[in-house]
């Protein structure tokens, strides 16, 4: 399947979880793959994963809250592969943390990398695109962008804004050939969800599997997502076969939001 043989893409925070498998699935379906994330070490082993599989893939550095960093991004994919056409904005972080609790710096730091950090890599990027009338942006939200969670208000604000943020682009960028969409997880087994999961467990005195079964209780199929189960519908919404589709949210979240 290379469906998206000729494409380049631009995945931030690939270098683990849901944006490493991200990386291999547009690799697998053709795309040279921009694997960009802040931490080299990881970033290069999925590259040479990718590699290794006859796929095509460059690594970039990139820090999503800096401004010089996303140009720096931006430089570095015309050099390399000419312009981006397809950029999935993945790169996030989260922790459970009591608004009673909660300092300015963590506030600032979990908006700045999930939602600055999204409108960072796009003013970069898009550009390219709109130069070549043609793209698709797929930013990754939550299924906390669509309702609240306690002890996560900074994350679930930050995830809200990625819905607006993409909504708004996809109205802004239809006359260039742009598709913008947001893809919503659920819960899905990644570093980042075991520590959440294990956060979980200490305010309440559980083990990590009670925790995680109360956490996983909330999804009706029963069961968590797993890394690929995200990447297969990044990599639909980054194909011809979306062209008619801009400004959704879709969920992959076991039917724990419908709407």
């Amino acid at each position: 399947m290379l469906d998206l043989q000729n494409r380049v893409a631009v995945v931030t925070g690939a270098g683990n979880g849901i944006g490493a498998a991200i990386a291999r699935e547009l690799a697998r379906r053709g795309a040279a793959v921009v694997i960009a994330d802040i931490d080299v070490v990881a970033a290069d082993q999925i590259a040479a994963e990718v590699i290794a599989g006859g796929g095509r893939a460059a690594v970039a550095e990139h820090d999503v809250t800096s401004w010089d960093s996303a140009f720096a991004l931006a430089a570095f994919v015309e050099r390399e592969f000419g312009a981006a056409d397809i950029v999935v904005n993945n790169a996030g972080v989260s922790r459970r943390m009591p608004l009673t609790e909660m300092s300015e710096d963590e506030w600032d730091r979990v908006l700045d990398i999930n939602l600055k950090g999204q409108f960072l890599t796009l003013r970069a990027l898009v550009p390219q695109m709109i130069a070549r009338g043609y793209g698709r942006v797929v930013n990754l939200s939550s299924v906390v962008g669509k309702m609240g969670y306690p002890n996560f208000s900074h994350y679930c604000t930050s995830k809200f804004g990625v819905i607006g943020l993409t909504q708004s682009l996809a109205m802004e960028l239809i006359p260039h050939g742009i598709t913008v969409n947001a893809v919503c997880p659920g819960i899905v087994m990644t570093p980042l969800h075991d520590r959440i999961v294990e956060e979980m467990a200490a305010a309440d005195g559980l083990s990590f599997d009670e925790a995680l079964r109360r956490f996983v209780s909330n999804v009706p199929q029963g069961r968590p997502q797993q890394p690929l189960d995200v990447a297969r519908m990044v990599a639909f919404l980054a194909d011809e076969k979306a062209a008619n589709m801009t400004g959704g949210s879709y969920h992959v979240d076991g039917g724990m939001v419908m709407d």
